[in-house]
């Protein structure tokens, strides 16, 4: 934290414009070494906080290049330090001699996350917060890029926040009891307790439960495009993603594994594969490819299941179309299934309303591009998490759902010791438990260095 750091905080390579981030103590004196305002009227050391001052980098008295210098002054920064921001030409040759004067200074090379690791350190946000940051660089949707802003605001730490400062309050009075155990008092009222644990607890199962969601806002949505050989799942996804990504052919069983590719569809992620045609065989590359579509349907958040509707393939299929629907409902019970016919064109609408009954389905012409439209709006129906994102706190962190399922198991434990009228030291060992998991999300306990050096490893090296 003695060391000033520096690094660039934009892509590497050759660009317009690029940035070097320059923070610690030693900031402002070494850039006086190296930067020469054009102005007299502006030096580094006079510079207001947020000021930008135009000038020169010079070794001795050669000129690296001109540039404009971001003026940040601790603890009025983001790492809470003395910061300075170069803005250079973005030739890689220019970055390199900027940085390599700063080195010949002194300066060091940060180390991935050092910057945000530092604002943690000197207060500017808390663990979850720094974690945040790294999400939001990370967004590639909008509903990734709302929960990672919604946790970088501290809406999550409020939440874990609040949670703590309750059980405090009750931990202390158990405590206080402990302290008084010959007189005994009871300052900790045990209905109370009972309600406060049971509230914490119903939070905790909703933060729980809102990992499957957040998981899939983080990574995108996989969705599996299965179905009989022929069908029009590879025509499907190459129309979706508008590139002929997949082999289309009229013999069957062209795919024979499974080919994947990502599509953002109004602000969502998502990961269509199209897989190997369901059917029986006794070719053995097709077997397994078929075996893998089974594989790819337990992977996936949603099963799209596309059936030839042209009058004759639908007619003399309509059997096997039931069971393999039956099949798949059963493989679909904790994920969506959406029932697709295509080749719309060419169907008997009447035909495939009397033998699907209720089914909810929907027409394509994939060839032709046809009913594409509304197959996405429904897909992003049933994936709209832009209104939850604004008013619930998801979790998308793996570290922070282990910390709440620890805390949950302290909970119930708690309800477990009230129930049996346990001691109040049994009851106040448990709320520490729950109290040092929860401060660990948020990093106001004292977290391993090795846990932190796992979390900033995974940022950027300027950031």
């Amino acid at each position: 934290m003695e060391d000033t750091i520096c690094a660039l905080s934009t892509p590497q390579g050759m660009g317009a414009i690029a940035m070097i981030r320059v923070s610690g103590p030693e900031t402002f004196r070494i850039l006086e070494d190296i930067f020469k305002p054009f102005s007299s009227r502006h030096n580094i050391g006079a510079a207001k906080a947020y000021q930008n001052l135009f000038g020169k980098i010079q070794n001795s008295e050669h000129t690296v290049d001109e540039v404009m210098l971001s003026v940040y002054r601790g603890p009025n920064s983001y790492t809470g330090d003395d910061v300075a921001e170069i803005a250079c030409h973005g030739s890689v040759y220019i970055q390199e001699q900027i940085i390599r004067l700063l080195l010949a200074k002194g300066v060091r090379l940060a180390d991935p996350g050092e910057y945000t690791l530092r604002a943690f350190i000197n207060g500017k946000m808390d663990l979850s917060q720094a974690e945040a940051v790294a999400d939001l660089i990370a967004s590639e949707n909008k509903a990734s890029h709302q929960v990672a802003l919604q946790h970088m605001r501290g809406g999550f730490s409020q939440e874990i926040k609040a949670l703590r400062e309750e059980l405090i309050q009750f931990a202390a009075l158990v405590e206080l009891e402990l302290d008084f155990s010959e007189e005994d008092v009871e300052f900790a009222d045990r209905q109370k307790l009972e309600d406060l644990v049971n509230r914490i607890k119903t939070v905790l199962l909703r933060l729980i439960e809102s990992y499957d969601t957040g998981n899939v806002i983080k990574n995108g949505v996989s969705v599996a495009i299965v179905g009989a050989p022929n069908v029009g799942k590879s025509t499907l996804l190459n129309a979706l993603l508008n590139e002929e990504r997949a082999i289309v052919s009229a013999v069957a069983g062209t795919t024979r594994d499974s080919i994947e590719d990502t599509i953002q569809l109004n602000g969502i992620s998502f990961r269509f594969i199209d897989t190997a045609g369901i059917r029986e065989t006794e070719d053995e590359v097709e077997s397994i490819g078929i075996e893998r579509t089974f594989q790819k349907i337990e992977q996936s958040e949603l099963v799209l299941y596309l059936i030839d509707g042209s009058r004759s393939e639908f007619k003399n299929h309509q059997a096997l179309i039931q069971e393999e629907l039956q099949t798949l409902k059963e493989k679909c019970l904790d994920k969506k299934l959406l029932l697709v016919i295509n080749k719309e064109d060419l169907a008997d609408k009447a035909l495939i309303a009397e033998s699907l009954g209720n089914e909810n389905y929907l027409y394509i012409a994939a060839k032709e591009k046809q009913g594409l439209e509304a197959l996405i709006l429904k897909l992003t129906k049933l994936f709209n998490w832009q209104e939850l994102a604004a008013s619930q706190t998801i979790v998308t962190n793996a570290r922070h759902l282990q910390a709440l399922q620890q805390s949950l198991d302290d909970i119930y434990r708690v309800i477990d010791g009230l129930n049996h009228d346990l001691s109040g030291d049994l009851l106040a060992f448990e709320i520490r438990e729950a109290l040092q998991h929860l401060g660990s999300i948020i990093g106001e306990v004292d977290v391993d260095k090795d846990i932190l050096g796992a979390i900033f490893s995974k940022f950027c090296i300027g950031k």
